[in-house]
């Protein structure tokens, strides 16, 4: 599939690129002046703080508010953690128990040795790192030893709400040939300004996102590849309020895919933007290091906004995301750029404005993984319909070189699927991509034709607009409803309150240990 058949303007495709990538810099700057209370949160969550107080909240909001309400955030919550740890001579949970019952006020704690108590975060950072590196090893011994399925992967999804009958259905869906098993997430999980706790088993319209559900999933998970021979690899959503904590997470528990966008929690969760755009380039930077795929959401432009005027905001948004995510540390192969089978099933020579998409972000991003969505916005309660649209999805896919498909359910639009629309799902797919595999191999297109032309016109709208926003500043794009057709203002949005402006001596030690050495940015002095 890396055959170039759509004649794109390379001049075209490069000033998209360096317009996307000032774009981005001028952001980096906001990023790298601020951290957020998830980002804190996320860091004593790595340093070991685990469990909840009398309440039920979890101890790492404890901990962070308590920092927070002394205004102590701008030095980092991994300085005050282990200075605590330096003068009291607890371990990292004991202190975050003290801090919960009312006997520790972390700011208030003498500062002995500020040399000292970052040294002692450097070594809680190190342990962290050092887990998530196990997890690592063992995601990629699992590869080798048994191997994945065929690309484009079979992607479905799961939604009870009660983790035990999730894992039921997603085992059933992986003997059934499933490669990727994705969690729905509790609706409106992502507006929580914490991550619940334990095993749960009372989610709406999807599963909550917590560290034992992971843990339960990833389990069942194994035991059925052991059986079966092959590694299905699983998804959370690493977004909203919580991004980063959830992306920690999932790189503790093995996860292998998170969808984690730049800009999906602004549009679609009316999240604060500034709030956004430092929380994903940390989560970012930890599925890097985790090799965690990400995939991001520009599917969803075309859920509130018309499919074919607004398709070229797909690829500009896919231009700025790529950017994003290779300033936080991510390559190319785990940058699951999104889309999405969107046009109007009565729209004419439809399957031809689908195939130019298709290709043109295949050939405009060879080397990522790319995560292409079902035509869910057109299901209907006309089953048939719907498994012929699911038929043409799939041919576009494997005659296009897609590396992600997230399958298409007859009802899904409707209600949550049932167990025999996921079986029909696999099916569907498996039957279309055996029988056309090498379909892309063998078919050109017309100089000038509908397909090159569409595919022309895509580019030169997002590179055109990629331009605009490059003078204006992606923060007034989003004012202004340039994605999505939906407008953020810049102070709005929930979560606005979480973004601190770091201090001189503010301290965080995990850029320095995941990062490349390229891409770390000098971090405050020691203070006294």
């Amino acid at each position: 599939m890396g055959e170039a058949l759509l004649d794109l303007d390379q001049k075209l495709i490069d000033r998209a690129r360096q317009a996307a990538r000032h774009i981005t810099s001028d952001i980096h700057q906001h990023i790298t002046a601020n951290t957020t209370t998830a980002i804190e949160r996320t860091v004593a969550r790595l340093f070991g703080v685990d469990g909840v107080d009398e309440d039920d909240v979890p101890l790492p909001n404890v901990v962070v508010e308590n920092i927070h309400k002394d205004g102590g955030l701008k030095r980092g919550a991994a300085f005050w953690l282990a200075n605590a740890v330096h003068y009291f001579g607890y371990d990292v949970q004991e202190v975050a128990e003290a801090v919960a019952r009312g006997s520790v006020d972390l700011c208030k704690v003498p500062v002995k040795d500020a040399a000292e108590a970052r040294r002692i975060a450097q070594d809680l950072a190190r342990k962290a790192v050092e887990r998530i590196d196990a997890a690592r090893a063992k995601r990629e011994e699992y590869v080798a030893r048994l191997g994945m399925g065929r690309e484009p992967y079979l992607y479905v999804i799961v939604a009870t709400g009660n983790i035990e009958e999730d894992v039921v259905q997603a085992t059933a869906a992986v003997r059934q040939g499933a490669d990727i098993i994705a969690v729905i997430r509790h609706t409106g999980q992502s507006l929580l300004d914490y991550v619940p706790y334990h095993a749960t088993s009372g989610g709406f319209g999807g599963t909550y996102a917590t560290q034992e559900n992971f843990r339960i999933m990833r389990r069942a998970l194994d035991e059925t590849a052991e059986d079966i021979g092959r590694y299905p690899r699983l998804v959370n959503y690493a977004s909203g309020l919580c991004m980063p904590e959830i992306a920690a997470m999932g790189a503790l528990e093995r996860l292998d895919m998170m969808l984690n966008d730049a800009m999906y929690g602004i549009l679609f969760r009316d999240i604060n933007m500034k709030r956004t755009f430092v929380d994903q380039s940390f989560s970012r930077m930890i599925n890097a290091y985790a090799g965690i795929v990400i995939n991001t959401g520009e599917d969803n432009y075309l859920t509130t906004d018309d499919p074919v005027e607004a398709a070229h905001t797909v690829l500009a948004s896919q231009f700025i995301n790529e950017q994003f995510a290779l300033r936080a540390g991510l390559p190319m192969k785990q940058i699951g750029l999104g889309h999405v089978f969107a046009i109007y099933p009565e729209v004419e020579d439809g399957l031809l404005y689908s195939l130019a998409q298709a290709q043109m972000t295949r050939e405009i991003f060879p080397e990522a993984p790319l995560k292409y969505m079902p035509p869910t916005k057109h299901i209907t309660g006309n089953i048939f319909k719907s498994y012929a649209e699911h038929v043409m999805y799939n041919l576009v896919s494997v005659a296009t070189g897609q590396g992600i498909q997230l399958l298409g359910m007859l009802t899904e639009a409707i209600h949550t699927p049932f167990l025999h629309d996921r079986y029909l799902a696999i099916d569907n797919a498996k039957y279309v991509f055996n029988f056309a595999r090498h379909l892309g191999d063998e078919v050109m297109y017309r100089k000038d034709g509908r397909v090159q032309g569409w595919a022309a016109q895509i580019l030169t709208k997002a590179t055109a607009m990629l331009e605009e926003i490059e003078k204006i500043g992606l923060m007034t794009a989003l004012e202004r409803g340039l994605f999505a057709n939906v407008k953020r203002p810049k102070e709005g949005g929930k979560g606005a309150d979480g973004v601190v402006a770091k201090g001189p001596d503010y301290f965080n030690p995990f850029p320095d240990l995941m990062l490349p050495p390229e891409l770390r940015e000098p971090q405050g002095g020691e203070g006294r």
